[in-house]
Formats: structure tokens, C-alpha cells, sequence
């Protein structure tokens, strides 16, 4: 187990891809413009911490936490949140490049999602009733035994997602967006 622990520091244009990333447990801590790209960030712990305009694309989470961490302007293609320890589990993503990402299977109540791109991200199985997905690209996004209650689609776009396959109840989609709940049918709308 590792025993480090940083407190209200700040780390600006660190490239984590040459420079070993010291692992521990981060509380309340700033990445502003730092590659961590394909970095182990496995085991770490953050807590209210913040990632501005950093690169956390293929960086690998085993068992390591995110308590109420805000990630803006980043990019974190292909990243298996899945495999991240889930305990108070809270990420808010805002202004983010997700695709390719996965949440199979976590409780994400309490973790948001604006202005994002989360083409072909895996939701199969995930918690996501009363989220938002405010302004999101859903393109390619799976959505497969998820619980979607209360989620609100209204100004997320290019989602595909069957209802049978999904609970929905009081899920709230607008008008043009309700193709993407018939698109399995072959049905045109104009």
C-alpha cells in the first residue's frame, strides 16, 4: 500500500508520459495542462480535485478512487472507469472527450455530464437515473440494461437507445431527439 499523501498542490504542464507520476492519494489538488496520458494511475486516490485541459487518454484507474473530482476540457479516450475502486464514486465531466470510455456497471448518481463527447461509451448496466446529459454527443453510445429513470436527454443528441432494453420511466427526451428511441424500427420521421 502506498502511503503518500498530497494536500492542496498544484501541478501545471507536467508531462506524467516522461516523469514517473508519484503515486498516493491527492485531496484537493489542481492538474492544469498535464499529460497523463497512458500514466498507472492505478490504486491513487483523488479527493476534490480538479483536472484542467489534461490528457488522461488510456490512463489505467484499477482500484483507484475519484471522490468528487472535476475533470474540464480533457480528454479521456478510452478510459475503463469500470475498473476504479466505486466507493462515494463522483466524476463530473465537463467539456470532455470521453469516446470510447466505459462505465459498465457503476452507480453514476452522483456524477454529471455537460458538453461532452461520448461516442461509443459503454453504459452497459450503469446507474445513471436523475443525471443529465446537457448538451452531450452520444454517437455510438450503449445503453443496455441501464437504469435511465429520471434521466434527462433533452439536449443530448445522436443517442440510439432501445427502451426495452433500458428502465426509463419519467425519462425526458425533446421532440427531434425521440428518433433515437425508434431508430431499431426502420421507422423514417420527418
Amino acid at each position: 500500500m502506498n502511503n503518500n499523501y498530497i494536500e492542496e498542490k498544484s501541478f501545471a504542464k507536467k508531462d506524467f508520459t516522461k516523469e514517473s507520476f508519484q503515486k498516493g492519494e491527492y485531496e484537493n489538488c489542481t492538474f492544469q495542462d498535464c499529460d497523463l496520458s497512458n500514466c498507472d494511475l492505478s490504486g491513487c486516490t483523488f479527493i476534490g480535485c480538479s483536472f484542467s485541459s489534461c490528457n488522461v487518454s488510456l490512463a489505467k484507474i484499477t482500484n483507484s478512487a475519484f471522490q468528487e473530482v472535476k475533470f474540464n476540457a480533457c480528454k479521456l479516450m478510452g478510459v475503463h472507469f469500470e475498473n476504479c475502486n466505486t466507493f462515494l464514486l463522483s466524476v463530473h465531466f465537463d467539456h470532455c472527450t470521453l469516446n470510447l470510455s466505459s462505465f459498465y456497471k457503476l452507480n453514476l448518481r452522483r456524477s454529471s455530464f455537460r458538453d461532452c463527447a461520448l461516442q461509443e461509451v459503454d453504459f452497459t448496466e450503469a446507474d445513471l437515473s436523475g443525471r443529465s446529459f446537457d448538451n452531450c454527443d452520444l454517437t455510438g453510445a450503449i445503453f443496455e440494461n441501464s437504469n435511465l429513470e429520471k434521466t434527462d436527454f433533452r439536449s443530448a443528441h445522436n443517442y440510439t437507445i432501445d427502451p426495452e432494453l433500458n428502465r426509463m420511466k419519467k425519462a425526458r427526451f425533446s421532440i427531434p431527439g425521440v428518433a433515437g428511441l425508434l431508430r431499431k424500427y426502420g421507422i423514417e420521421i420527418e
